[in-house]
């Protein structure tokens, strides 16, 4: 029988991550945004002072001649609150379709909590698309709370063009 092992990514994983960064762009309609190629996520990941770090979900299956199989991630990042302190923040958990179901989603985020206490963090935040119902009963039955629901956060956002026009450049 298969099990899940959830460990940090890899440089050699950056394939994986990209086909997989493109799969969870594709279930929220949003494609057309995907600009990142996996030379960059090598690049920017694990590099001397990398910008994210990622964890991969492998399936190990005994005696599987193909080894290991890179089944879901989880991209994160630490940020800072000036009133709470380190914080880390998971840009994405993804799992692919086929594997869904199995916990490995959970598994992926609370080795996300365990980075974040490990590293003196206050707080493990995320985003989740407004229809993406399943997601937010997940993060709900955690324990996590919804902060738009809670105390009304709105997330914004500021494009290259728009960062241009105010750096004045």
């Amino acid at each position: 029988m298969a099990s899940v092992r959830i460990r940090e990514a890899q440089e050699g994983d950056c394939g994986d991550i990209l086909r997989m960064i493109r799969e969870l762009a594709e279930y929220e309609k949003l494609s057309d945004q995907v600009k990142i190629s996996e030379e960059a996520l090598r690049a920017d990941g694990f590099g001397e002072n990398p910008f994210y770090h990622c964890l991969v979900a492998e399936m190990v299956a005994p005696g599987d001649p193909q080894g290991p199989c890179v089944v879901g991630y989880g991209l994160y990042y630490f940020i800072y609150s000036t009133w709470t302190g380190r914080n880390i923040y998971l840009e994405d958990v993804y799992v692919m379709p086929e594997y869904r179901g199995q916990g490995i989603g959970t598994k992926i985020i609370k080795k996300v909590a365990e980075v974040a206490l490990d590293k003196g963090c206050s707080q493990f935040r995320l985003a989740v698309l407004d229809w993406n119902k399943r997601a937010m009963d997940l993060y709900k039955a955690l324990g996590g709370q919804d902060l738009t629901e809670a105390e009304g956060w709105h997330s914004f956002r500021f494009e290259r063009e728009v960062m241009k026009e105010l750096a004045g450049r």
